[in-house]
C-alpha cells in the first residue's frame, strides 16, 4: 500500500552531497582509540592465542586461496612465533597453489637464510632457478648467498649453470666481477670470450678490450680488437670500434698504427655512419701531424658534408663543385670520375635556361679534366658530344660548349671538324656569340672570305646590330678594301630599329675622317641631325670643324652652336640647351674674344625657383611644391607685356631704395 505525501515543499535546511563526503572525512581523521593490549602469562593462554590466530588466517586462505598475500603473512607469523617448520609448511603449500609467483619464492628462501638454513636454503634457490630460470634475482641471490657462505666453488657453478641460459649483459659482468674479486684473471678471461660472442656488440668488444689493457695486456687487448675487427667485417663496421682501437694505440704511442686505422676505417664506412670517427681524426691529426694530414682531414671532413647536402639535394651544383675541387686535389682519377659521371647524372628537370646554368659548367670541368689532366682526348670529345645531345636545344642552347668544342677540334689539328660543328650550331640554333666566336676563329685563321659569308648571315640574322656592321665595316678596311666598308656603313645606317645607333654613326663618321674624306663626313652629321638633336651630336659637330684648323673652322663652329640653339629652343629641350649654352661659352672664352663672349652671356639662362601649387582631382587636398626652371632671355623677350613687367619691377626696387 502506497501512502500519498502531503508536502512536496523543499526542507528548510539542504544537506548537500560535498557536506556528507566532508563530515564522513572529519570523522575518519577523529582519532580511535587504541585497541587494548592483550598480556599472555601463561602457555594455555599462549596456545588458546594461536590457535585463534590460525583459525583466522586458515579461513582467510580457505576464502581465497590464491592471494598469495595472505599465505606470506599467515607464513611471516608463524616465523615470528618461531615455528619455522610450520613456516615451511605453509609456503610449500602455497607453492602448490601458485609455483611461478617470484615473490614467494623469494620470502621462502630469505626466511630459511634468516634462520640459517642453509641446506634448506640451497634446495629452495634450486627448486626456484629450475622452475623459473629467467628469474634473475634468484641467481643473483643465490651466488651472493654462496659467496657470503665462502663457497666459492659453489657460487662458480650456480654461474655457470646461469651462463648456459645466456642471460643479460650484467650477469656476464656480475660473473667477471666475481672472479676478478678472487684475482682469477684467466677464469675472467674465458668468460670474456664467452661474453663477447653471446652478445656480440661492439661496447662489450671494448670492454674486453680495456680489461686486458687494465691488467697490462697489451698484446692481449690489440688482438681483441683485431678480432672485433674481424667479426663484424666491412658490412657491419662500426666507428665506435675503430676510435677505441685508435685511442688504444695512440696511448701506445703507436702514432702509425693510428693513422693506419683511422684511414682504413674512413674508407670503407659510409660517410653518414662516421661523423665522430672524422671528429676523432681531426683531433688526433691536430696533436700528431703535420700540415698535409692535416689537410688530408679537412678534405675528409668538407666530403662527409658535402655528401650530406648531396643526399639531401642532389641539384645543389654548388655542393658538387666544391666536392670535385676536393677529389682533384687528392688526384686519384678513378674517384674524380666517378664523382662528376655522379654530377651530370643529375639533369635540372625544367626547361628554363637559368637552372641549366651552373649544371652546364660540371661538363665543360669535366672535358677540361679529361683533356688536360688525363690526356684522353677520345674520352674528352665523347663528353662534349654527350653534353650537346643533354641540352634541350628546341628551348635554348649554349653558344660556350660549341665554341669550347669547336677549339677542342682545333687543338687536335681537326679543322674541318670544328667548323663541321660551328655550322651545325649556326644552322641550327643562331646565336650572336657563336657568330662571334666562328668570325674570330676565322680572322685567326685570315680565312677573309668566309669572314665575309658569316658576317653576311649574321646580318641577315641580327640587322639590328651596330656592332657587327662596325666589326665588318672595320675588317673591309682593315685589308685595304674601303669601298666595301663604305657600302657596308650605308647599309648600315639605313637600317631601321637599330640597338645603338650612336655607335653606329660614330663609327661611320670616323671612319670618314680617317679617309681624309671630310666633306663626307659632314655630310653624315648633316643626315644624323636630321634624326636626331641631341646637344652631344651638336658638340661632336663643332669638335669636328675645329679640328680642321682653318681660318674659318671657329667661325663654322660658331654657326653650329647657333644652329643647335635655335633647333633645341624648337623642340623645347630646356636641360639640353643649357649645356649646350655651357658649352658655347667655355668654347668662346678659350676661342673667342670678349664680344663674341658677351654675346653668349646675354643668352644665358638664369635659374629660379617657382612655387607650383598643386590639387587632387577631388578638389579636397592642395599642395605646394617648389621648382627649379630656367629662363632664357631670348624666350621672355618674344612674350607679350614683357616690358611692362621688367618696368615694374625697377619701379619696386627704387621704391624700397628711396625707403
Amino acid at each position: 500500500m502506497f501512502h500519498k505525501v502531503k508536502n512536496k515543499a523543499p526542507a528548510e535546511i539542504q544537506i548537500t552531497a560535498e557536506q556528507i563526503l566532508r563530515e564522513a572525512k572529519e570523522r575518519d581523521l577523529e582519532i580511535a582509540p587504541p585497541a587494548p593490549k592483550q598480556k599472555i602469562s601463561n602457555p594455555e593462554e599462549l596456545a588458546d592465542y594461536q590457535r585463534k590466530k590460525r583459525r583466522t588466517f586458515e579461513d582467510n586462505i580457505r576464502k581465497n586461496r590464491t592471494v598469495i598475500s595472505n599465505w606470506i603473512k599467515y607464513a611471516e607469523w608463524e616465523e615470528s612465533q618461531k615455528d619455522i617448520r610450520r613456516a615451511r609448511s605453509i609456503y610449500e603449500r602455497a607453492l602448490d597453489v601458485d609455483h611461478r609467483n617470484i615473490v614467494l619464492w623469494l620470502k621462502y628462501a630469505e626466511m630459511e637464510m634468516k634462520n640459517a638454513q642453509v641446506n634448506h636454503a640451497r634446495n629452495v634457490w634450486d627448486r626456484a632457478v629450475n622452475i623459473l630460470p629467467r628469474a634473475n634475482q634468484f641467481w643473483y641471490k643465490y651466488t651472493y648467498m654462496e659467496e657470503k657462505l665462502g663457497n666459492i666453488a659453489g657460487a662458480r657453478q650456480v654461474f655457470e649453470k646461469w651462463m648456459q641460459w645466456e642471460p643479460e649483459e650484467q650477469a656476464w659482468l656480475t660473473y667477471i666481477n666475481f672472479e676478478m674479486r678472487y684475482k682469477e684473471l684467466d677464469r675472467a678471461r674465458i668468460i670474456y670470450n664467452k661474453f663477447v660472442v653471446t652478445h656480440p656488440l661492439v661496447k662489450n668488444w671494448i670492454k674486453y678490450a680495456r680489461f686486458e689493457e687494465n691488467h697490462g695486456f697489451i698484446n692481449c687487448a690489440r688482438k681483441v680488437y683485431e678480432k672485433a675487427a674481424e667479426y663484424f667485417g666491412d658490412d657491419y663496421m662500426d666507428e665506435d670500434l675503430f676510435i677505441a682501437f685508435a685511442k688504444f694505440e695512440e696511448r701506445q704511442k703507436e702514432y702509425e698504427r693510428v693513422k693506419v686505422l683511422y684511414k682504413y676505417a674512413l674508407d670503407r664506412i659510409p660517410t653518414d655512419k662516421c661523423q665522430q670517427l672524422y671528429k676523432a681524426y681531426t683531433i688526433y691529426e691536430k696533436k700528431f701531424g703535420d700540415q698535409n694530414s692535416i689537410e688530408i682531414v679537412i678534405n675528409s671532413k668538407r666530403k662527409f658534408q658535402n655528401e650530406k647536402e648531396i643526399k639531401e639535394n642532389p641539384m645543389n651544383y654548388d655542393a658538387w663543385f666544391d666536392y670535385i675541387a676536393i677529389v682533384e686535389s687528392e688526384g686519384n682519377v678513378d674517384i674524380i670520375r666517378d664523382i662528376y659521371e655522379r654530377a651530370i647524372a643529375n639533369i635540372p628537370p625544367s626547361k628554363d635556361k637559368q637552372h641549366w646554368k651552373r649544371y652546364i659548367y660540371l661538363w665543360i670541368y669535366y672535358a677540361v679534366f679529361e683533356e688536360l689532366e688525363c690526356g684522353d682526348i677520345e674520352r674528352t670529345r665523347y663528353v662534349y658530344t654527350t653534353c650537346i645531345n643533354v641540352i634541350p636545344h628546341k628551348h635554348f642552347t649554349f653558344a660556350k660548349i660549341w665554341l669550347l668544342y669547336a677549339m677542342f677540334e682545333i687543338r687536335q689539328k681537326n679543322l674541318q671538324k670544328a667548323r663541321k660543328t660551328l655550322g651545325l650550331a649556326i644552322g641550327k640554333y643562331p646565336k650572336n656569340k657563336l657568330f662571334k666566336g666562328y668570325i674570330d676563329l676565322e680572322i685567326q685563321l685570315q680565312e677573309v672570305d668566309r669572314c665575309r659569308k658569316l658576317y653576311e648571315n649574321y646580318l641577315r640574322f641580327n640587322p639590328e646590330n651596330c656592332l657587327a656592321w662596325v666589326q665588318f665595316a672595320e675588317l673591309e678596311t682593315f685589308i685595304g678594301d674601303v669601298e666595301r666598308g663604305r657600302e657596308i656603313y650605308k647599309c648600315g645606317i639605313n637600317c631601321p630599329q637599330l640597338d645603338m645607333p650612336e655607335l653606329l654613326w660614330k663609327s661611320y663618321i670616323d671612319f670618314e675622317i680617317s679617309q681624309n674624306e671630310r666633306e663626307n663626313a659632314r655630310e653624315l652629321y648633316e643626315k644624323l641631325l636630321e634624326k636626331t638633336l641631341h646637344f652631344k651630336v651638336w658638340i661632336s659637330y663643332v669638335q669636328f670643324e675645329m679640328s680642321n684648323n682653318t681660318e674659318n673652322s671657329k667661325q663654322l663652329a660658331r654657326n653650329i652652336f647657333d644652329r643647335a640653339n635655335k633647333a633645341l629652343k624648337e623642340a623645347g629641350e630646356k636641360e639640353e640647351r643649357v649645356k649646350l649654352l655651357q658649352a658655347w661659352k667655355a668654347f668662346e672664352k678659350t676661342n673667342g674674344n670678349e664680344e663674341n663672349l658677351e654675346k653668349v652671356l646675354k643668352i644665358m639662362p638664369k635659374r629660379v625657383k617657382r612655387r607650383i601649387h598643386y590639387i587632387s582631382e577631388d578638389g579636397k587636398d592642395e599642395s605646394w611644391e617648389e621648382k627649379l626652371e630656367y629662363i632664357f632671355p631670348e624666350d621672355e623677350a618674344s612674350k607679350p607685356n614683357t616690358y611692362v613687367l621688367q618696368q615694374a619691377k625697377q619701379w619696386k626696387n627704387q621704391i624700397k631704395e628711396n625707403d
